[in-house]
């Protein structure tokens, strides 16, 4: 039953027990005084409605089951013993506990049981025990679907949660790598045009046009970038703008190199044939790790190599000679780790003999 379901049938227990009350005193009435206790009993229900902190199941049970027996005491007021399949409903359908519930519904079952050993033949006592156990079965049941359904949403919830967790990183890779590396390519090309522009006019314009050409292949990226989280089908829905792939390596050389940087790209086995979102996902790490060396170790020697192997693709940046870096936190290893793991390959990065290298190996080799 739903939250609301289950406090409407707990506020409807009370009058479902004054009901019993009523019609056990009119149609088996007793002594007034016996009356009273089976009113008393019915009394205990309210109070658990109202305030079940103050009426724990345990409490419930002793009341009920001592106002039954005394109002049976007498042999009349037999539809009283409603009570107890009420009794069981509430113990079984609410959350007392696997252990306590077993008691309470036990000593429930036991009071008709009691009342025919005190006066034989004054009730049928199977049908009063099926009354009383059949109703805590049920509610019990109900609980427990009750218990797993809001598991379920519990579950489905966090699978949620995770899911838009591991969106947002995805869309914060991809807009450190779209913004942030065209960004920064522009900026080294346009510092690169700014040293030169006094002494080498040609060389700052081919600088600046560099740069241009960045930021238009930058806009073309995001575009088709976009594209790709929408439909992920690898274009802008037109064809006319691919998502880079192994082959835009060699454009970001050709950059890094306009950039100042020294740097030779090589290949190793077909590639053509690699996973789109594979290549991708290289594409975006050596993006990442020659803006690093353009950043950390701009005099060193670069060296891009990529390699199609029997089991994986693999890409291997490294940077010679290179200097101790202070440890600064960032970005960039966090997001290429975060898109290797993704694409269930490795990414290693770290020093080298005298340099740096950066390697991430995709299970998945082009057949």
């Amino acid at each position: 039953m739903a939250p609301g379901r289950r406090d409407l049938l707990r506020a409807a227990m009370p009058f479902a027990a004054v009901g019993a009350v009523v019609y056990a005193a009119i149609t088996d009435p007793a002594d007034p005084w016996r009356t009273a206790a089976l009113v008393a009993g019915a009394a205990l229900f309210g109070v658990w409605a109202l305030r079940p902190d103050r009426m724990p199941a345990p409490v419930l049970t002793a009341g009920v089951s001592i106002a039954v027996l005394v109002a049976k005491g007498s042999g009349d007021l037999d539809p009283g013993m409603l009570l107890l399949s009420l009794l069981a409903i509430a113990v079984a359908g609410w959350d007392t506990g696997p252990a306590t519930t077993a008691v309470c519904v036990l000593v429930a079952i036991a009071v008709p049981v009691l009342v025919d050993v005190l006066d034989p033949d004054d009730v049928d006592v199977g049908v009063w025990v099926a009354a009383v156990a059949f109703p805590a079965l049920i509610a019990g049941l109900f609980r427990r679907q009750e218990e797993q359904r809001a598991a379920d949403e519990a579950a489905r919830a966090a699978a949620a949660a995770r899911a838009a967790e591991e969106e947002r990183r995805r869309i914060a890779r991809d807009v450190h790598d779209l913004v942030g590396h065209g960004l920064a390519a522009v900026l080294l090309q346009v510092a690169s045009a700014r040293h030169v522009l006094h002494d080498d006019p040609a060389e700052a314009d081919l600088a600046l046009a560099a740069a241009e050409d960045s930021g238009r292949r930058g806009l073309t990226e995001l575009r088709a970038t976009v594209a790709l989280l929408r439909s992920a089908d690898g274009d802008d829905g037109d064809g006319r703008s691919p998502v880079p792939g192994l082959d835009g390596i060699a454009r970001l050389v050709a950059d890094a190199r306009a950039g100042g940087l020294s740097v030779e790209h090589t290949t190793t086995g077909e590639l053509r044939d690699v996973d789109p979102m594979a290549a991708l996902t290289l594409y975006r790490i050596a993006q990442e790790a020659l803006l690093n060396a353009a950043r950390h170790a701009p005099d060193a020697r670069t060296s891009v190599h990529v390699a199609a192997e029997p089991t994986a693709t693999v890409l291997e940046v490294t940077s010679r000679p290179v200097r101790p870096a202070r440890n600064r936190p960032g970005y960039g290893l966090t997001g290429m780790r975060e898109r290797a793991a993704a694409a269930g390959g490795t990414l290693v990065a770290g020093p080298v003999d005298d340099g740096w290298v950066v390697r991430c190996a995709l299970p998945g080799s082009a057949p």
